[in-house]
């Protein structure tokens, strides 16, 4: 059901209380009460659930079935529920369902038809500011695939927020400070000095991976390299020089990373910098803020929070005795600047050992009480990605020494098409609750059935396309179409499915969960396949009957488009058909 149509039963469900709670405490409040319309779990049941009469009951101090049967007659009597609710009935002790008018249910079709690419986008984020940071990827090496599914999950959240009116930005955040960015250097600079792993010269914690040998090459043969964001770095070729080492490096493998994000088809807004936070006194502002708001002390030679105060299981050091600072103090001063810098939602898309970080950064945000509410930033946690290949588990990409990187998945995936890769990839990685551990078969990427999930919906885009090239008429002309003709049982199907696209979308946005998106995909494309192969929509010799058909398939063809672009996967017009289906 559309939500024009709900706020219209919403507002029946109200001028029929109107007479019912007149004169009582409820009067003042009618405007305010929250009728919920939700969709019964038997469809045998109606269109429509509501339990209005059970929550009022008490305070009318009536029988909630006899409320209920009031309320019914009361709203089938109102003129704005012609043609839009064709029954409604009064069940167990008090819930009212609803049958919505078949031309109410058809008239989905026309919507769709009219507002194209804008279907089911709303207006609830409007005047709100989201910054969802995501990847965020130490500059140590290539990504991997779990970076893949964060970037996945992130870039689909981005614009699930963004179809419902939120300002977005799409950060990423560069940990290039600290140890592994220290340990990054020295390999490059063994290798720089012909040294090797296995070599008895070649540090136990280096990086392995062939691509250290590469960046030493390039430093050796002073290349300038660059990256999307800041200044480009040229090597020096003097292997002493750790700190031309470092810059050079750092800046190497974020433009890898960025090439890596380019060929994902994912772009940021920003890039944010942890050494930044120290370069501009950050992260000392944010240790002196919480020391000045009373909620930190010395012990042992280190300073603490009270985290306990803020529902942590323990106290957390902030800074060590040797001065330095513990990870999550940086963390805090980073998400304090998120606040000052105007965003009303932060959402950070992390690995699920991310988890305990969660207690402490949120502690101390609210105690250095600059008014940044609980709850902030929002985390979407993810679990590992196992990938499969030939029937056997991949653990190790040679360029990256120990994991399988996004390019070498993408282009198994896509077996050498980058874009059949990347909407495999993407689509996969989204497919499953961010918080269940994920297998990636590659052999299934590959298939071209009903077996690999995103070819079964593209090939659901592509049959139409196909059946409107072959009908050959003026698609504009369908938003005329007689859509009372489509009675059938698989019409109804469609039909439904259409209407819930957009509660579909505001569900997968308030639940941070962008796998909704392609589960409603699969299920709309079932939908389709299973039409197609009930009704050829050309050969109706009807011809009413075929332009209601043509629009109904329209239709779908354009919600699948909506869904798919907004989780970053193409729609072809034309596909490999599948050998085991039929032939057109």
């Amino acid at each position: 059901m559309l939500a024009q149509q709900k706020q219209q039963i919403v507002a029946l469900f109200q001028a029929a209380l109107a007479p019912i709670v007149a004169g009582t405490d409820l009067a003042p409040t009618l405007q305010q009460l929250n009728i919920v319309l939700e969709r019964p779990r038997d469809p045998s049941h109606g269109d429509i659930a509501c339990n209005i009469a059970m929550q009022l009951a008490k305070p009318l101090k009536t029988n909630p079935r006899e409320l209920a049967t009031r309320l019914v007659a009361a709203l089938l009597a109102e003129p704005g529920a012609a043609g839009l609710v064709e029954s409604a009935d009064v069940a167990g002790p008090g819930f009212i369902n609803l049958r919505v008018a078949a031309g109410a249910k058809q008239s989905v079709v026309r919507t769709v038809l009219e507002q194209g690419s804008a279907f089911g986008r709303g207006t609830s984020g409007q005047g709100h500011h989201a910054i969802i940071e995501f990847v965020s990827a130490n500059p140590t090496g290539p990504l991997h695939v779990g970076h893949g599914r964060q970037a996945a999950l992130g870039d689909a959240l981005s614009s699930l927020f963004e179809a419902q009116g939120h300002d977005v930005t799409r950060e990423f955040y560069y940990n290039d400070a600290g140890v592994q960015i220290a340990t990054l250097a020295t390999s490059v600079q063994a290798r720089a000095r012909g040294f090797k792993p296995g070599d008895a010269e070649w540090p136990e914690s280096a990086y392995n991976g062939d691509y250290i040998a590469e960046i030493a090459a390039d430093f050796l043969a002073r290349k300038t390299v660059s990256a999307s964001d800041g200044q480009p770095a040229t090597g020096s070729g003097i292997v002493e020089d750790i700190e031309s080492i470092r810059r050079f490096a750092v800046t190497y493998l974020r433009n890898e990373q960025d090439q890596d994000l380019q060929a994902f088809g994912v772009k940021f807004d920003n890039y944010y910098l942890e050494s930044s936070l120290y370069a501009d006194g950050k992260v000392e502002q944010a240790v002196q803020a919480l020391v000045d708001a009373g909620v930190t002390y010395e012990q042992e030679g280190a300073l603490w929070l009270k985290t306990t105060d803020y529902g942590d299981d323990k106290d957390r050091v902030m800074r060590k005795s040797d001065g330095g600072y513990t990870y999550f103090v940086p963390d805090v001063a980073y998400h304090m600047q998120k606040f000052r810098r105007g965003f009303d939602q932060a959402i950070n898309v992390q690995g699920s050992d991310h988890h305990g970080t969660i207690a402490r950064v949120r502690a101390g945000l609210q105690a250095v009480n600059i008014g940044i509410p609980k709850g902030y930033p929002d985390y979407v946690l993810h679990k590992m990605v196992t990938v499969m290949k030939n029937g056997e588990e991949v653990k190790i990409s040679k360029r990256a020494g120990s994991y399988v990187t996004v390019r070498d998945l993408i282009e198994w995936s896509g077996n050498g098409d980058i874009t059949r890769g990347r909407d495999a990839v993407r689509f996969f990685l989204i497919s499953r609750k961010a918080d269940t551990e994920f297998v990636f078969d590659v052999d299934v990427a590959l298939k071209t059935s009903d077996e690999n999930p995103v070819y079964y919906v593209q090939y659901a885009h592509a049959r139409i396309c196909s059946a409107l090239a072959n009908w050959g008429g003026d698609e504009a002309q369908l938003v005329k179409a007689d859509l009372s003709l489509l009675a059938e049982p698989h019409e109804a199907g469609l039909l439904a499915k259409l209407s819930a696209y957009p509660e579909m979308l505001e569900r997968a946005k308030l639940e941070l969960s962008p796998h909704h998106v392609a589960f409603y995909l699969r299920e709309l494309a079932g939908e389709l396949h299973s039409y197609y192969f009930a009704h050829k929509w050309l050969l109706d010799d009807n011809e009413p009957l075929k332009l209601a058909r043509l629009a109904l398939a329209l239709a779908t063809r354009q919600v699948l488009r909506n869904g798919l672009a907004l989780i970053g996967v193409s729609a072809p017009t034309k596909m490999e058909r599948a050998p085991t289906e039929p032939q057109e």
